[in-house]
């Protein structure tokens, strides 16, 4: 009975080597891929990180005969239209992040035009009122109220005039 139970072990742990037969390559987007099955033969072995044990690099892979149905079937073109899906898919998300970054400066052009045309109409309103010689009154750091004169006045009328030639155009 006990030789038994060693066979079996033997058996079942000589099964498992099968199971770390891993492949690991880069696909041509550069994402890893882990399977155990070899890689479509458009990877290049360069791209091809890791191998099952035995196998030679440029070795082409072995057919099990389980999947003979599989093995008569080429099987680049299912592979190849899961990545034209994956690719479209890409292409569908790539376009949207274009269209969300144009519609998000279209946005910060309108937002800095309609700030521009405020600062424009308030400084011609400020203009004329310092143009038509109205006494001016301002509140100092004090909270007073305090009158321009001719000098401030001046300053100011040249401040006004900067604003209206950058946001006036």
């Amino acid at each position: 009975m006990k030789i038994l139970q060693l066979l079996l072990i033997a058996a079942l742990t000589g099964a498992c080597g099968a199971a770390f037969a891993q492949w690991q390559w880069i696909d041509k987007d550069g994402r890893k891929v882990f399977s155990d099955r070899a890689p479509p033969a458009d990877i290049l072995d360069n791209n091809i990180l890791k191998r099952p044990a035995g196998r030679a690099p440029g070795a082409p892979p072995a057919q099990d005969n389980a999947g003979s149905a599989e093995a008569a079937a080429p099987a680049l073109p299912a592979s190849s239209s899961k990545v034209a899906t994956v690719d479209k898919e890409l292409e569908a998300k790539k376009r949207l992040a274009a269209d969300a970054e144009v519609a998000k400066r279209k946005a910060e052009e309108d937002r800095v035009t309609k700030a521009k045309v405020e600062n424009c109409a308030r400084a011609k309103q400020a203009k004329t009122s310092f143009d038509s010689g109205v006494r001016i009154a301002r509140t100092n750091a004090a909270g007073e109220r305090e009158i321009m004169d001719d000098a401030a006045r001046a300053t100011e009328a040249k401040r006004i005039q900067g604003i209206s030639s950058t946001d006036c155009q």
